[in-house]
């Protein structure tokens, strides 16, 4: 059954990212694209218009009811009520937006015969999703790819996140390093700017957490009925009172892997992430941010276009020998200049991307 386009427009939420294939003939494939949606394991039994609503937080139930109704999104019947399974595959076709602008460098910091290591600059996503298709990690990483390699990042970070992010060359790299990653046996290590002082130099935060908030669908929440079990270990490497204000620098060290788990954890303690959309003062600035309305207000909370958050540090078996290997960022420079030269209005000058706004 052909593919109808589908007028909606996917939120860049971060890990809501999509498998969008561009290979497919289509009439007037500039215009149109399709996506695909092979559901993970841990949807599995999830209505399938709950799993599409989760997929595409701009997504209504309504309107994801009558799209599984009229059979937009499966090549079988399915009812809005019908469980999805691991592997199932969902597809729908949309009209092409323009693609929102992003960063076009992207510093290889290692590079042999198994793994690349990029320090990815904030404002990128790693993957292609509903909006971004050539701005992204993968497709900046394949540009500057040597014969033979195939970048294929073993990992995620939101798209407003910065820092190591490390890539197989060929799909025997990529299975080990995602392996290790499965097995727990990759640390990482974050930098974050808070506001305000933790009052303990060194703190643990053990907090189960679920997904699905009241006013953003991908907002995490500490569940300690029902939520997985997360923990988070945390430093402070340095407070700083900037114009009557305090910030800390506090590293961070996670023992479990949930989605948003650091943000979400340092929130829970009165210490949210400098800039954080979701998880700062207001969680409805996300859906203004969303919807390209800021307001000065807003800014003024949020003090840095992005999040203040940086994977530093990477250590890892590698895939060629099992030896472990390290890699370390230092804070970027929009967070340095923040925390060390007390510059806490960025937001002028700012980059187009983080206002989402195409170049003309």
């Amino acid at each position: 059954m052909p593919l109808a386009p589908l007028p909606i427009r996917e939120d860049d939420a971060p890990d809501a990212e999509l498998d969008v294939d561009s290979t497919t003939p289509m009439e007037n494939d500039v215009e149109f694209q399709v996506l695909t949606f092979t559901v993970e394991p841990p949807f599995h039994g999830w209505r399938v218009d709950r799993y599409l609503c989760h997929k595409l937080p701009r997504l209504s139930r309504t309107k994801a009811q009558k799209l599984i109704r009229a059979g937009l999104v499966s090549e079988r019947p399915l009812k809005p009520s019908s469980p999805v399974l691991p592997g199932m595959v969902l597809s729908m076709r949309r009209r092409r937006e323009d693609e929102p602008p992003t960063p076009t460098e992207l510093p290889l910091l290692h590079r042999d015969e198994e793994i690349l290591i990029f320090d990815k600059p904030a404002g990128l996503p790693i993957h292609a999703t509903a909006r971004y298709l050539h701005g992204t990690l993968v497709a900046l990483a394949r540009k500057q790819a040597l014969p033979g390699e195939k970048p294929d990042p073993a990992h995620r970070l939101d798209r407003e996140t910065s820092g190591l992010v490390v890539c197989g060359t060929h799909l025997e790299s990529t299975r080990s390093l995602k392996l290790a990653f499965a097995q727990g046996l990759v640390h990482k290590r974050y930098l974050a700017l808070t506001e305000g002082w933790p009052s303990e130099d060194a703190f643990e935060v053990d907090a189960p957490l679920s997904v699905g908030g009241a006013v953003v669908r991908v907002r995490v929440f500490v569940d300690h009925r029902d939520g997985k079990p997360s923990k988070t270990r945390f430093r402070v490497i340095e407070r700083r009172e900037l114009k009557g204000q305090k910030f800390a620098l506090v590293q961070c060290e996670p023992v479990t892997g949930r989605q948003h788990q650091i943000r979400v954890h340092l929130a829970s303690r009165g210490l949210p992430i400098v800039g954080d959309k979701i998880y700062g003062a207001d969680e409805r600035i996300f859906a203004r941010f969303s919807e390209r309305r800021l307001t000065v207000a807003d800014k003024r909370l949020l003090r840095l276009p992005r999040h203040a958050l940086h994977a530093a540090h990477i250590e890892f078996p590698h895939p060629r020998d099992g030896r472990l290997f390290q890699m370390d960022s230092p804070l970027p420079k929009d967070l340095a200049a923040f925390f060390f030269d007390g510059e806490l209005d960025q937001w002028s000058g700012v980059e187009d991307w983080v206002e989402g706004k195409a170049k003309t």
